[in-house]
């Protein structure tokens, strides 16, 4: 993917509408012109004293009409350009959140939060101004140009030759030096202030840990070192900025002190009335504008192709991660799954199974997060039947989250395959949600109702489905004490609520989202020990008949799992069920005891 696919769908979509926005700057752009030159002729027609009113009255009708046409028409081309570009802004978002939502599993591990917020915030953004700031103003500002030239050769071919000159310099030189001295810091700007994005979302994230370690100070100074030096790259932009607005002023002088020579050298050969050499001189101040915003343009275009170039490294990985959902055959060569057609009805009979049982075969499976690098996991293999309840336990970095992410279909296996029902689940991960839920150690809650929360699980799903799913997470007594019941509003991240209650809200979700298989990936970490037991006892007690897959560093529940997998840098090193392990395994025998002392 390259610039031209955020770009040339929307000039083709859109094409007709940009061509009437480019007009009517055009039009802006001469009525302003023939605003003042129609002035500056009735200014000189009126100090002479005409004899009849009627000698100056078409001049009026004309400043009146030019004044009126010039804001009108200015008006409408504003609303007409950003009606357009405000429609393609919403159609950029849509592209971005598509190629962001298939990587939501495992974006984290991607990208920095404070990358995403620099996309939201400044790329699409900026790709807004590529139509606003820079494409309509250079094509508008080419036709005035070619108009200038005609107009001034009307007269004289010296004057045409001169205006040629000056404008050229407004639209080619000027701009040209101008992006040539700040494309690099344009750049330097962009990525510092995207270290700021980080560094500021990180900082917001673990600001109690900044209070309570006592560096918060450390952080404010560090942040705000970075700060000046966003501070000195914009101001020596700015300082730019104010040259080349003299430079460009020194130029329209130059015009106009042209204008005023040649007009004066025309009236006093008779060549012109005396009443034009103010119209001639003022019309120069309305062109000009059409070529000073050129050079800003310019300065802009290393922002845009930043913009691009972040974008389109979400689109590359994003494309990788669907490259990869190709299968390996057997001589070793890649070659796209295919399960052959299917009827309507198959179809839906086969998602109707799948949503009943679900079989999860892992099978020989490798995985590196890049080449070269070391297996996150390595010769893996796991059978999970509809119902089956496993604990996967380990320390961090033993592969735990990488052999989820690979059940999930959200990573492509190195080498074996991961099957549901027999499809390959990068086949499936459209409509993994439908198949498999997750309860994590910080689901994220939003700020609306406790009802609205829940209902995330489903959202076609009835008041009574919902009540019934908080029920069985056993959330009936806390929210017939809130003041609003269901809709008793949560707060932002559900802070009201302490971290058991947040987690059985969660539970609720996931229970009313009713897939055949639930994750469950250290949802108990950070809660007392009391809470942790109830919520595992609840979990366990309204899940039966679903598939249990337990990551956890906890053995307290051990005893009712039907199997226990330990792993070690990406490898099984244990596994079997909790008698097993105790009868057979001194290192299970000790781990249990330091996590359930006697």
């Amino acid at each position: 993917m390259n610039g031209e696919a955020w770009f040339r769908p929307y000039f083709r979509s859109y094409f007709w509408r940009f061509a009437l926005i480019v007009l009517l700057g055009i039009l802006t752009f001469l009525s302003a012109g023939m605003l003042l030159f129609t002035s500056g002729y009735l200014i000189s027609k009126s100090a002479l004293r005409p004899e009849n009113i009627l000698m100056v009255y078409v001049p009026i009708v004309g400043v009146r009409t030019f004044g009126i046409s010039r804001a009108v028409i200015h008006y409408v081309e504003r609303l007409a350009g950003h009606d357009a570009v405000l429609r393609i802004l919403s159609k950029m978002r849509v592209k971005l959140y598509r190629l962001l939502e298939p990587q939501a599993l495992f974006i984290r591990s991607r990208y920095r939060t404070g990358d995403i917020l620099g996309v939201l915030a400044e790329d699409i953004e900026n790709l807004q101004n590529v139509y606003i700031r820079t494409v309509f103003p250079s094509i508008a500002a080419l036709v005035m140009y070619v108009l200038a030239v005609i107009f001034a050769g009307r007269f004289n071919g010296g004057l045409a030759l001169l205006a040629a000159v000056y404008i050229f310099v407004l639209v080619a030189v000027l701009p040209f030096i101008s992006y040539r001295l700040t494309r690099v810091r344009h750049r330097q700007l962009k990525q510092e202030r995207s270290g700021l994005y980080r560094k500021l979302t990180d900082a917001v994230m673990g600001i109690s840990d900044w209070v309570i370690s006592g560096r918060a100070a450390q952080f404010a100074g560090s942040y705000e070192a970075e700060e000046a030096r966003v501070l000195r790259l914009e101001r020596s932009l700015r300082t730019w900025a104010r040259w080349r607005s003299l430079l460009g002023q020194l130029i329209v002088g130059l015009a106009v002190v042209s204008a005023v020579y040649w007009s004066g050298q025309q009236y006093a050969r008779g060549g012109i009335d005396v009443t034009l050499i103010a119209a001639f001189v003022l019309v120069v101040f309305p062109l000009m504008d059409a070529f000073l915003p050129i050079s800003e343009a310019m300065e802009r275009v290393p922002q845009y192709q930043d913009s691009l170039e972040r974008l389109n490294r979400i689109a590359r990985q994003r494309d990788g991660s669907e490259a990869g959902s190709q299968t390996r055959t057997e001589s070793g060569k890649t070659e796209a799954p295919n399960a052959g057609p299917q009827t309507e009805e198959s179809k839906k009979a086969t998602a109707s199974r799948t949503l009943e049982a679900l079989h999860i075969s892992v099978q020989d499976v490798s995985f590196a997060y890049g080449d070269g690098e070391e297996p996150s996991v390595s010769s893996v293999s796991l059978d999970i039947p509809q119902g089956k309840r496993i604990a996967i336990v380990g320390r961090s970095g033993a592969g735990k989250s990488t052999l989820l992410k690979l059940i999930q279909g959200a990573l492509a296996p190195s080498a074996g395959s991961v099957a549901l029902n027999g499809t390959e689940a990068l086949r499936l991960a459209p409509r993994m949600s439908e198949l498999i839920a997750v309860l994590n150690q910080s689901p994220h809650l939003f700020d609306t109702t406790v009802g609205n929360n829940i209902r995330l699980g489903r959202l076609d799903a009835s008041d009574g489905e919902v009540h019934q799913a908080a029920e069985a997470a056993q959330l009936g007594p806390l929210i017939a004490s809130l003041p609003a019941g269901y809709e008793t509003p949560m707060h932002e991240t559900g802070q009201r609520f302490s971290g058991g209650e947040r987690q059985r809200v969660a539970l609720a979700r996931i229970l009313l989202q009713d897939t055949p298989v639930i994750i469950l990936d250290e949802p108990t970490i950070g809660l007392d020990p009391k809470t942790e037991r109830e919520l595992m006892s609840t979990i366990f007690k309204v899940t039966k008949g679903k598939t249990l897959i337990w990551v956890t560093h906890h053995l307290i529940a051990a005893g009712l799992m039907d199997e226990i997998i330990f792993m070690d840098e990406g490898t099984i090193v244990l596994r079997g069920t909790h008698e097993e392990l105790m009868g057979q395994s001194e290192r299970y025998r000790k781990l249990y005891r330091l996590d359930r002392p006697e």
